[in-house]
């Protein structure tokens, strides 16, 4: 996650984002300990509490409406349940394609950790069993999604706000595709997504161009062309301020390169890669437990999640995990998430499994209403607003 400010062993202060809290009640005091409670108690037990709580409770009073919608305070939220190792405010999402394509969501606690767990269908942005609709990517409790590749949309799922972003200004035609990224950028307080539009020729020729959408701006602007030769990956996945790409220089994808944008800078980079040894295998970036992670498959035979423990020193790339390989031949997807018990949460063939490395063992979650699913991301619950003047007028109030 971007925020990442550490508060186990202090308070907030009480300073203009954190309102002073006022209960108003016909109670003796005696009878309702919550009025005595010094102010940074209150902050501290609120921000422990799920979104849907602190929504209803903004109805209380003016004083509370005005803590919860602070934007001061929606970051301490975040941290706080960021932090959490148990996943308790975080959901994963994933789309579903029969027998439409939809949304659905479920308690990433519970999948980890329950028997059991129910899959409830969302209500997004621009619903419609008729349009494909892509995961982009999350943070910060915000969700990014593609509506038939050119409709894109941010969505916060946990207070349903939602804005859908200008047009990109490119008209897709046959041999055009254009690929994603969603990340945020902390120096400017700014999120940002990134369009690759690529365009292939006769020849095996092909052409890029790079834009970047800034919600402060509300705007596209150009930065060039994307040097990695062709993206592989659906969407760019976002850590320690950058997005990466796995892409390939050569049109055989014999030879990878990591492409990482800078989002405050706007400028590319190269990410040295593990040495991954001999062999054919196919290559998927991702990011797990806030660190950049590959998956290296080796089909019919393992699969190998290599994590580097320290962004930017090829030397901390560490294998975790070998994965073997089912009797029912799959195709191998970067994992979703890491648990405490450090099993793995994977995609099998539009199927979840957790794998333990410790006994190389997998589990089956059960998960009612599931469906069939195309793809899937993590998203951590919050109180976030990608309107800027709405987040800046609740925090004077």
């Amino acid at each position: 996650m971007a925020i990442e400010n550490d508060t186990n062993n202090q308070h907030p202060k009480r300073t203009k984002e954190f309102p002073q809290i006022t209960i108003t009640t016909n109670l003796n005091p005696v009878s309702n300990p919550m009025q005595n409670l010094p102010h940074e108690i209150i902050v501290e037990i609120l921000s422990r509490l799920p979104v849907k709580s602190l929504l209803r409770f903004r109805c209380v009073s003016k004083s509370w409406c005005s803590l919860i919608s602070s934007t001061q305070f929606a970051k301490t939220h975040l941290d706080v349940s960021s932090r959490n190792k148990d996943y308790a405010n975080c959901r994963l999402i994933f789309s579903s394609v029969r027998p439409h394509f939809d949304l659905k969501s479920c308690s990433l606690h519970c999948l980890l950790y329950e028997p059991s767990v129910n899959a409830i269908e969302m209500d997004y942005p621009m619903k419609n069993p008729h349009h494909a609709v892509w995961i982009v990517g999350s943070v910060n409790g915000l969700v990014c999604i593609a509506i038939e590749e050119d409709s894109i949309f941010l969505w916060n799922p946990s207070t349903r706000e939602s804005k859908k972003l200008p047009n990109l200004g490119i008209k897709l035609k046959y041999g055009c595709y254009i690929i994603y990224g969603f990340g945020y950028d902390e120096i400017s307080d700014d999120y940002k997504v990134v369009g690759i539009f690529c365009v292939f020729g006769i020849g095996g020729l092909y052409e890029t161009e790079v834009k970047v959408y800034s919600l402060r701006t509300d705007s596209w602007r150009g930065i060039g062309e994307f040097p990695g030769g062709i993206p592989l990956d659906d969407s760019g996945k976002f850590t320690n301020g950058a997005l990466h790409w796995a892409s390939s220089r050569d049109m055989r994808m014999d030879y990878w390169v990591l492409v990482s944008l800078d989002l405050a800078k706007e400028t590319f980079g190269e990410v040295a890669q593990p040495k991954y040894g001999d062999g054919d295998f196919s290559l998927t970036l991702g990011v797990l437990g806030g660190c950049l992670c590959v998956l290296c498959d080796y089909r019919g035979i393992h699969a190998n999640v290599w994590l580097m423990k320290e962004y930017g020193k090829r030397e901390t790339w560490t294998k975790i995990a070998t994965i073997p390989y089912l009797q029912d031949p799959v195709i191998y997807t970067i994992p979703l998430c890491i648990s405490k018990n450090d099993e793995l949460l994977l995609e099998l063939r539009s199927y979840l499994r957790l794998y333990n490395p410790k006994d190389d063992t997998f589990k089956y979650p059960r998960i009612r209403n599931f469906g069939t699913c195309f793809e899937a991301n993590t998203y951590v619950e919050s109180l976030i607003s990608f309107n800027i003047d709405d987040a800046a007028e609740g925090q004077q109030q």
